[in-house]
């Protein structure tokens, strides 16, 4: 497993590369976000633990650009930040989990090893229904082969729905979904996705069926039940 461990305090560095080291993995260490993009130009990774207050920037301001290329590779926020609202900044802004410092090394690799064996399942999922496409592996979703643009929540959210379609995938079955990616989103902020993704998919022959009370589903235009749907 190739790691990239992005830390300016260099005893928490020499120590977790000291550590994964003498489990087997092989360990890339950067103390500034710009020697980060070098490491990440030069080789693939497969997890990136990040630190947020970095000499040459925030580590979540990075965060966000790298989500811009790419959306699958997992991102384990490391920080001193410990606020409930630092840490949903962080899982909204991209990371695939948040753990504080102080921490305990264990839990540190347990995370590490859970994030990399969901990832390595996901690479290459391909789902179909009717003219869309979607893949995990580019993080991307397409409508007869021309790109989609979507935000990581909605293409998580899109496909949940491919999953399910043409069945109903139920309101709480999409808020636990997303709560297992790390995902801490208020059912409100949900049915924003929700409708922004219908919006976005509007021309692609397929909508966004609400059933109230229920949840939602995926129909083709020619064939959508007669479900209300709603903003």
């Amino acid at each position: 497993m190739l790691l990239l461990l992005i830390e300016d305090d260099p005893v928490i560095s020499a120590e977790l590369q000291m550590r994964w080291q003498g489990r087997g993995w092989t360990v890339r260490t950067c103390a500034r976000l710009a020697e980060a993009d070098s490491a990440l130009a030069q080789a693939d990774v497969e997890a990136i633990v990040l630190d947020l207050n970095l000499p040459d920037g925030d580590g979540l301001d990075w965060l966000a650009r790298f989500r811009r290329r790419d959306r699958l590779t997992p991102v384990l926020v490391l920080t001193a930040r410990t606020r409930v609202v630092d840490r949903v900044k962080g899982l909204s802004g991209g990371a695939d989990d948040y753990l504080s410092k102080p921490f305990a090394p264990e839990e540190l690799d347990a995370r590490l090893e859970v994030l990399c064996r969901r990832t390595k399942v996901a690479r290459g999922e391909e789902l179909h229904f009717g003219r869309l496409t979607w893949r995990r592996d580019l993080g991307k979703a397409f409508v007869d082969g021309q790109p989609i643009n979507l935000a990581p929540r909605e293409f998580e959210v899109l496909g949940l729905l491919m999953h399910r379609a043409p069945h109903l995938l139920a309101r709480r079955t999409l808020m636990d979904a997303l709560a297992e990616r790390n995902l801490e989103v208020a059912e409100s902020a949900a049915e924003n996705y929700v409708s922004r993704l219908r919006r976005k998919l509007t021309g692609s022959g397929t909508q966004v069926r609400t059933l109230r009370g229920f949840g939602y589903m995926l129909a083709l235009d020619d064939t959508a039940p007669g479900s209300t749907a709603v903003d």
